[in-house]
């Protein structure tokens, strides 16, 4: 993995470093059959390992984020960042901070960011994906959001990643862990690996597309 590990730990975010090396290791294999996407990247962190598996493929990742933080991350909230608040605008805004990184990783060639809203983004979309991940604002309708304009996108063979899946609420949120039994539910798609809170679901081979895939 081509990936500087004390450079990786210096961009800000909360990607474990196993998750993030199994993002890397699925987008090397998802890269070679199409593009990869991914719906929340912050400052970058699993924009790094994502791209930089694109980039040794040959493919490219587009990369998801309005960059005014999610829920969690608003002043007041546990996961605020008072580096990353603009006072001119009053707003969070992360965009800088993402550019930098991705400048800093050689990875403006290979990655395509996206500034708006997932559902925004999926309005028109029309390019067949072999990776999604799903990182992004962790409130049941924001999450149930992103799978259900993302997930039928996703080729035969492709990829479905959620990242914060637990089981127990004690642990934390509930609604990734949701989307993740939707996704099972929906027969499209069966699991592949789980690694500490990052589910894969691969879309099963030949598997048609219901009329209605979502709960």
């Amino acid at each position: 993995m081509d990936i500087d590990q004390n450079f990786i730990n210096n961009v800000k975010g909360f990607l474990d470093e196993d998750e993030g090396r199994c993002l890397y290791e699925m987008a090397l294999t998802a890269g070679c059959m199409g593009p990869c996407l991914e719906i929340g990247s912050y400052c970058g962190k699993s924009t790094v390992y994502l791209g930089t598996a694109c980039k040794e493929v040959n493919s490219v990742l587009f990369s998801i984020d309005h960059h005014r933080g999610s829920e969690e991350q608003q002043p007041g909230e546990e996961y605020f960042d008072p580096g990353l608040f603009d006072p001119i605008s009053g707003r969070l805004d992360t965009f800088g901070e993402f550019r930098k990184t991705i400048a800093a990783a050689n990875l403006e060639d290979s990655v395509v960011p996206i500034v708006c809203r997932s559902e925004l983004a999926a309005r028109r979309w029309a390019t067949p994906l072999s990776l999604v991940f799903i990182d992004g604002g962790h409130a049941l309708e924001t999450v149930y959001t992103d799978y259900n304009v993302w997930a039928g996108h996703i080729l035969s063979g492709g990829y479905l990643m959620v990242h914060d899946v637990f089981a127990d609420p004690v642990q934390g949120g509930q609604a990734p862990f949701h989307i993740y039994n939707l996704a099972l539910a929906s027969g499209l798609f069966r699991e592949v690996k789980t690694v500490k809170t990052l589910r894969v679901l691969q879309r099963r081979r030949g598997a048609e597309m219901p009329a209605n895939i979502f709960i």
